[in-house]
């Protein structure tokens, strides 16, 4: 079970979401060191402590994102922090 889930529709082409979504996690990759890699429209991410996967469709951008325990406690920060890169990337 994820420990942050978030789906929002994108109201892009498949591509212009998947580019939204590479600018996303090249700013995450710079910002926390996540690396990260696309089988399809799936993209895996992980770093110590935090591993998730980003999901495109031609509708929905989805997000699982499951912490590690020394994470966890930080929950709330780095939800808000994935809500901004949603917001930037995928305004609702």
């Amino acid at each position: 079970m994820s420990d942050i889930s978030i789906r929002r529709e994108h109201g892009k082409t498949r591509a212009q979401a998947r580019k939204s979504a590479e600018h996303m996690a090249a700013e995450l990759k710079e910002e926390f060191d996540l690396d990260y890699a696309w089988d399809g429209d799936v993209m895996s991410f992980k770093r110590p402590g935090v591993a998730g996967e980003l999901s495109l469709d031609n509708r929905e951008v989805s997000l699982e994102i499951s912490l590690g325990l020394l994470l966890f406690a930080l929950k709330p920060s780095i939800e808000r922090e994935v809500h901004r890169f949603f917001d930037e990337n995928f305004p609702a």
